[in-house]
This record gives structure tokens, sequence and C-alpha cells, in this order.
């Protein structure tokens, strides 16, 4: 009986957003014409020309490319509203799915349909592709 409780009380405190996706995803982060560049995420350091991380879903990337020769060029990666996930979500698990969802960042995703730098590879990873304009590409021959 205790387990039958327990298994109604989980899966009515979840929402849709979080069963699908969570509340963080999987960033890969590539520098396509300087793999010699450093890669700062929210200000931390993740790697040097390519990077891989999780990141909370209701917040924003803003990644910055760094090297000794060149200006630091920053980019904004935006998130967009999940709003399919959020309907469905109210559909079946009601106002508590869908309070759940909003207050774990469920509900939110990259945004790879306005942005074409991001690549949506499934529900929880993201491929985010930056062309370093302010360092000229180096030859490596």
């Amino acid at each position: 009986m205790r387990f039958i409780i327990f298994v109604l009380l989980g899966l009515s405190l979840s929402g849709c957003g979080v069963m699908f996706g969570g509340s963080m995803y999987n960033a890969a982060i590539v520098v396509r014409n300087n793999p010699d560049a450093l890669i700062y995420v929210n200000g931390n350091k993740i790697g040097k020309g390519a990077a891989a991380k999780s990141y909370h879903r209701n917040r924003s990337l803003t990644v910055e490319l760094r090297d000794q020769n060149c200006e630091t060029q920053v980019k904004t990666f935006d998130n967009r509203f999940r709003v399919g996930n959020f309907i469905l979500s109210g559909l079946t698990f009601g106002l508590l799915g869908m309070a759940v969802d909003l207050a774990s960042g469920a509900c939110y995703q990259p945004d790879y349909i306005n942005d074409p730098m991001v690549v949506k590879e499934s529900f929880k990873t993201y491929s985010f592709s930056i062309d370093y304009e302010g360092c000229p590409r180096k030859n490596y021959y």
C-alpha cells in the first residue's frame, strides 16, 4: 500500500517537461574556425576549441571566446518556452505539473528554431557552433 501511495505521489509531483528533458540539458560547444580559442560559459572556463557540459534549461548561455592575440568575442544563446510540452503537462498532470515544470525550468529549451548556430540533437542534447569573428582563421598545415 505504501508503495502505491509513493508511486502516485511521485507521478503527481512531476510534470511532462521534467519527465521528458529534465531541468538540465547537455551542451556541446564548438569553435569552428579556431581550435585554440578558450571557451568560457557564464564566466566559467569549460574548454579549448570544443567543450561539453550540462546547463540549466531556464538560463541563457553567455559564451566568451578568448585567444591571447585577439579580442574577446561574446555570444548569448537565448532560451525559448516549450509551449507544447507545457500544454501537455497541464493536460496530463494538471496545475501541479505545470507549476513543477515552471519551478524546475523544464519548460524552457535553447532557441534552436530562431538561431541557426544551435542544433537540437535530442530532448537533452544541443550543439552550439560559433565562428570566432574577432580572430583571423589560423593555418594548421
